[in-house]
């Protein structure tokens, strides 16, 4: 992993970046990134959260030179990308969305030619580590075409990291893949976040960045509309829950005059009010005031979920959409 002497602050740094997609003759011109500001520390597990459309692979292509910027300063590991590409784009690996795969090749040796491509002295080549970091062992003389779909992207994490860059992107990197295997890659990249390397997720699963990052950023039309550190950010919404449980089963929640209320499983109902301008004990004295017993109640404070569908819809009480 990364040597921690004479490192850069910051793992990314945008300044103002840009990017407006040029018209064609079946789309008008598309404006993707509108001034977009962005830090990650070194050393950072953190997060990028966004609706679809938002500009989260605009930007994580822009990091690995995939797209050209229209407008900004963007620096990778200290690295210019526009002054200085190679070294900018050696600091990265990158695990994208899509299963990319030499269906040809065996897994050891899609990780030897990737470490080829990055000019990795066969003496310091990693495979065989990687590989059983990565649970592959016993596939690694495996035609990769024969490999699950699961173990491909475990494949894919391996040749982003055979050049020991300093830093990860994780784009999406569990969509669609089983619990376990989810399990398994989580604990490989908590490990690597120990030992240094820099991670930077997007993922499907909000509560997967609300228990693996420190800090978290939201995009939304093309600019951040949050970064924050992770628990500071779930206290941006000042609203709470209280589930009720009702001493005797209703055929329907009541109705509580200046709260939202709305049903749970086993005939819970839970009541949303906003820190400040109520309490629980006023809470329950409604509930009460209704003609409704009380058997039990729990309380809930917002999750990330809740956050990111107020910060980027503007209605808590709607259901989110899938992120891209």
């Amino acid at each position: 992993m990364p040597q921690t002497d004479a490192l850069p602050a910051n793992a990314i740094e945008v300044r103002g970046l840009k990017k407006t997609y040029a018209s064609s003759r079946k789309a008008p011109a598309k404006v993707a990134l509108r001034g977009v500001d962005l830090v990650v520390p070194r050393g950072s597990m953190f997060g990028l959260l966004g609706p679809n459309g938002a500009g989260k692979s605009t930007l994580i292509n822009i990091l690995a030179g995939v797209v050209n910027k229209s407008e900004g300063e963007v620096r990778v590991w200290g690295h210019d990308i526009d002054a200085k590409p190679r070294a900018a784009r050696a600091a990265l690996g990158v695990v994208p969305q899509e299963i990319v795969a030499d269906v040809f090749f065996t897994p050891r040796e899609s990780l030897e030619v990737q470490a080829g491509f990055y000019g990795v002295p066969k003496s310091e080549r990693r495979s065989d580590e990687l590989l059983a970091a990565l649970g592959l062992s016993d596939k690694a003389n495996a035609y990769v075409r024969a490999l699950s779909g699961g173990m491909k992207r475990r494949l894919m994490v391996a040749k982003a990291l055979v050049h020991n860059p300093p830093v990860l992107i994780l784009d999406e990197p569990t969509a669609g893949v089983d619990v376990e295997l989810r399990r398994q890659l989580w604990e490989y990249v908590r490990k690597i976040n120990a030992e240094g390397v820099t991670i930077l997720l997007t993922t499907h699963y909000l509560e997967e960045a609300q228990e693996l990052c420190d800090t978290i950023a939201i995009v939304n039309r093309g600019e951040v509309v949050a970064c924050e550190p992770t628990d500071q950010l779930l206290r941006r919404l000042d609203t709470r829950n209280v589930v009720v449980t009702p001493a005797e089963p209703l055929p329907a929640p009541p109705a509580l005059p200046g709260y939202e209320v709305a049903g749970r499983p086993n005939g819970a109902f839970a009541v949303t009010y906003r820190v400040g301008h109520g309490s629980v004990e006023q809470v329950l004295a409604a509930v009460r005031a209704a003609g409704v017993g009380i058997r039990d109640i729990t309380t809930e404070d917002p999750d990330l979920e809740d956050v990111f569908v107020a910060m980027t819809y503007g209605d808590a009480s709607r259901p989110a959409p899938t992120a891209d």
